[in-house]
């Protein structure tokens, strides 16, 4: 079944699941239940961000990533609402997760060493000294704001350290990654300009770090591996910003709200929470699954560069694809009939989507792996338990898929 019909009296197509207030009141589930079990690739004619193909179920999300030369980055960028793309007056600034081979393979191969198994055992102390930290200062049986004590805070610290930014002005990463990833921006000209304004005020602080580093030894951080790699130290720009703003995007909302997630899932799944409380050796295998289950980022876009086929729908050259991530990880031919509830001993955990797959699958995996552990980890030490004490406020957008704030009050097991 290629599309789901609707009725002419409707105003509002029940399978655009690009409408924010899906996300904002966590409704999302119940049209991608639909789309995978009626039509797992749909076509949408009509949304705020034009028209795309809906792609919700795991076998074809996974097809479209496996073939980049023909589902491409590059042609329309990795968001639903590209701002470069969509306009043709739009400033574009480059990134290589955007970017289709050779370039892509190139620029991602410059920071790929950040991101070694070798450089995860040489960081996890600072990072488990970081975690400590944080959690030694948290209230004990009063309510505070988990996202931005834990959450942030952490992964925060964790950016400055990869582009050994000015511990003082870390929260400065956090604001422009916001900016940067909040898709609905695009449908309000002030607020693109407000980004814009933002975006170039994070590359002229990042150039002024790259000129006072450009003559120096190579060094582990991002900003002297790219100084020091012929396919990114000659960026313009715009494409340093772009780049940028894919690093800190990336860095900043996988961990960041999939460390929220932990909170909130936890709370609201007990049995496991419980489960996980007696037995810490589940914890490697919880992170794959609470990064399952919280699927940070919501989709990715491709374009197809010609007339093809997908699960029998013909897809045109041009055409632009949701890979629907947070759907796929819910697939239930995959991950079986409770694919919606967390469950930390899921045997199949690692299958999940929420890294995306093949050549652009996320480059810091590792990493925020690495953190979310060590978080599980040094809150079992401390027989820490995080209760949720009201509703959470939820990111109102279909690309990053978090939480704004979590109100929590701690315990002891």
């Amino acid at each position: 079944m290629a599309t789901l019909a609707r009725s002419a009296a409707e105003t509002v197509d029940p399978f655009d699941v690009s409408r924010p207030e899906l996300y904002r009141d966590d409704t999302w589930r119940a049209p991608f239940a639909k789309l995978r079990a009626e039509a797992p690739v749909h076509y949408v004619p009509d949304s705020e961000f034009g028209a795309y193909w809906s792609v919700s179920t795991y076998k074809p999300i996974v097809e479209v990533e496996s073939l980049p030369d023909l589902y491409s980055s590059e042609a329309g960028g990795i968001t639903i609402a590209n701002f470069d793309a969509d306009d043709p007056n739009a400033v574009r600034m480059p990134m290589f997760i955007a970017r289709d081979r050779p370039v892509h393979t190139a620029q991602r191969r410059t920071v790929a060493p950040a991101f070694t198994p070798s450089e995860m055992t040489r960081m996890a102390a600072d990072i488990r000294h970081r975690t400590e930290e944080v959690l030694d200062r948290l209230p004990w049986g009063e309510e505070f704001d988990w996202v931005d004590t834990v959450s942030i805070e952490l992964t925060t610290g964790m950016l400055a350290i990869l582009f050994d930014f000015p511990w003082e002005d870390r929260r400065k990463l956090t604001f422009w990654s916001d900016w940067a990833g909040d898709i609905e921006i695009i449908k309000n000209d002030e607020l693109r300009q407000q980004r814009l304004m933002h975006m170039y005020e994070c590359g002229s602080y990042f150039r002024r770090l790259w000129n006072e580093r450009v003559d120096k030894p190579l060094q582990p951080d991002l900003i002297s591996m790219m100084i020091h790699s012929d396919a990114m130290r000659e960026m313009d720009d715009n494409e340093f910003i772009g780049n940028l703003i894919l690093l800190i995007v990336g860095g900043n909302d996988t961990t960041r709200n999939t460390m929220s997630g932990l909170a909130y899932g936890l709370d609201k799944y007990p049995d496991q929470r419980a489960k996980l409380e007696a037995d810490p050796s589940l914890i490697p295998n919880a992170v794959s699954e609470l990064i399952r289950w919280q699927t940070p980022l919501a989709h990715m876009r491709r374009t197809a560069t010609r007339d093809t086929e997908l699960m029998g729908q013909q897809i045109k050259a041009g055409d632009k694809l949701a890979l629907w991530y947070i759907s796929g990880n819910r697939d239930e031919s995959v991950f079986g009939e409770d694919a919606d509830a967390l469950v930390v001993d899921r045997p199949n955990a690692r299958r999940h989507l929420a890294f995306g797959h093949g050549i652009h699958r996320c480059v810091g995996a590792r990493l925020a792996e690495l953190q979310i552990g060590i978080l599980l980890e040094e809150m079992a030490k401390r027989r820490m338990r995080v209760n949720v004490t009201g509703a959470p406020e939820r990111v109102s957008a279909c690309f990053v898929h978090g939480y704004r704030r979590l109100p929590v009050e701690l315990s002891k097991y």
